[in-house]
């Protein structure tokens, strides 16, 4: 495969535009409060690094590593956990950015993980992409980027076999 494989479904305009939206809302939602953004690595670090930029209330980052994907373009129904450590999160505003929710394993995963873990103030999550369709637990993102239908989708992150993270669109295959 190569770059010309791919097919724009999100512009780089679209995708500017809507973070704003959602960094609005959080800026309301917080208010003045300190933040605590845990970013999944690696598919969220654009939307990561965007997002936070326009966020106006004191931020700290961490990151964390999960894997659903082997390598393919499917869910392997299972939750690697490669690298969690945190902070202690007890009593802060905390909010996980995810690049995409699709079976929402790896969602729920993260979330009980912090809620045995800790008593945060408040916890929210972001998804940049929402993949309703294969969906096998009850999670919701609390923000979400867009709704996507059933495509493999790269770009502005999201990789196939690690290439395709540099794209500043979402396309498919």
């Amino acid at each position: 495969m190569n770059m010309t494989d791919v097919k724009v479904l999100i512009t780089e305009d679209e995708i500017k535009q809507r973070i704003k939206e959602l960094a609005a809302a959080m800026n309301e939602y917080y208010d003045s409060e300190e933040v605590y953004v845990i970013c999944a690595l690696k598919g969220a670090i654009i939307f990561a690094a965007d997002l936070i930029r326009e966020l106006k209330m004191p931020v700290k980052i961490e990151f964390i590593r999960l894997s659903s994907y082997g390598g393919n373009k499917t869910s392997s129904g299972k939750v690697n956990s490669v690298d969690i450590a945190l902070p202690n999160l007890n009593a802060k505003n905390v909010l996980i950015l995810e690049d995409i929710v699709d079976t929402g394993l790896t969602a729920k995963f993260l979330l009980d993980f912090i809620e045995l873990n800790f008593k945060t103030k408040s916890t929210k999550f972001c998804a940049f992409l929402d993949k309703k369709l294969f969906r096998q637990t009850d999670i919701e993102p609390d923000y979400y980027g867009f709704e996507v239908d059933d495509k493999f989708v790269v770009g502005y992150g999201l990789d196939y076999n690690g290439y395709y993270r540099n794209l500043r669109y979402i396309g498919y295959i």
